[in-house]
């Protein structure tokens, strides 16, 4: 019988050992190499979604020699803004509420994926939206409003100032047809008084739970001398939107008619009778408007909601 040769077999043993590890090594490589280019494939894929062009939200200010101050304002630019840098845009001008400022459209009333959300269903078109401050918490001082009164001077500010460097910066078309302004309370009476006053400059006109008028019995009384909130109670008494429709002559009857309307309030809005009174005065003279009385009161959701109209609204309108 053959003595059984140790090394020989030590040698097998080791060699099969050295074929399996060879085996699992393979197989670890390529589990590795997989994964390596799963991630690199997903890298790349997240830097190019990461350069696809996306729309922007912007806070700046402006120095107001009207108002001594600097004023800020909140810029919606559209996705392809700083891709075709040929092109213009239209432009809206949405208004904030009483108490809020430039952001709260945008921090409580999410424009920014509204606007996002209608144009790539098509149903707005690409537009600059541009909400100014004109408001902030009396108790901290801030003056409120979007007319002229006793030490606040916003309403020709606004035009002598803040419009002129906004379409001058911006790539803004910067005609009436292409230009229209909304607004929420404070801000949709304010709008409405705009495009009351400035015929000229604006399309369309969206006014969401609006601050038509106040009646003088409702007026808030002045505690102290300078009180704020008085002063804007009667600039709105002053500039109400009932009456400055009521005593419309032919001419200012014209000029409202090459405005395009839309009134929308909800029906448990303190302010519905407000507008209710609006919409008669407009019937009574035939200029034309929408007016719509939705499920709601006044709340940030029925304002939000009423972007899914407002925006498709002054789009249908733009460039008529």
């Amino acid at each position: 019988m053959k003595p059984f040769d140790w090394s020989r077999g030590m040698s097998l043993s080791w060699n099969g050992n050295i074929n399996n590890n060879h085996q699992y090594n393979v197989h670890i490589m390529k589990k590795f190499i997989l994964s390596f280019l799963i991630v690199c494939l997903a890298l790349t894929a997240n830097a190019q979604w990461n350069r696809a062009p996306q729309s922007k939200v912007e806070t700046h200010s402006i120095h107001s020699k009207v108002l001594d101050a600097d004023r800020e304002y909140t810029i919606f630019l559209p996705k392809s803004y700083e891709a075709d840098t040929n092109r213009k845009y239209p432009i809206l001008y949405l208004l904030h509420g009483m108490t809020d400022t430039h952001r709260a459209w945008f921090d409580r009333g999410h424009a920014k994926d509204v606007m996002d959300q209608l144009v790539a269903s098509g149903e707005a078109v690409e537009m600059i939206i541009v909400s100014p401050n004109a408001g902030g918490r009396f108790e901290e001082g801030h003056w409120n409003g979007y007319f002229d009164m006793p030490g606040w001077k916003y309403e020709t500010f606004f035009y002598t100032e803040l419009l002129p460097h906004i379409e001058s910066t911006y790539r803004v078309i910067g005609d009436k047809a292409n230009r229209a302004v909304a607004g929420l309370s404070m801000g949709g009476g304010g709008a409405t008084g705009y495009g009351q006053k400035h015929t000229e400059l604006f399309s369309s006109v969206y006014a969401i739970s609006a601050l038509m008028s106040i009646p003088q019995q409702g007026a808030a009384q002045p505690r102290e001398p300078g009180d704020k909130l008085a002063i804007l109670t009667e600039s709105v008494i002053e500039n109400s939107c009932v009456k400055y429709v009521e005593e419309a002559d032919e001419d200012r009857i014209q000029e409202l008619r090459s405005v395009n309307w839309f009134v929308d309030c909800g029906d448990d809005d303190f302010l519905l009778d407000r507008n209710i009174e609006f919409f008669h005065a407009m019937r009574k003279l035939r200029i034309p408007l929408e007016f719509r009385v939705r499920d709601g009161g006044h709340t940030w959701e029925y304002f939000h909601s009423a972007l899914y109209t407002c925006l498709p609204f002054v789009s249908r309108n733009f460039g008529k």
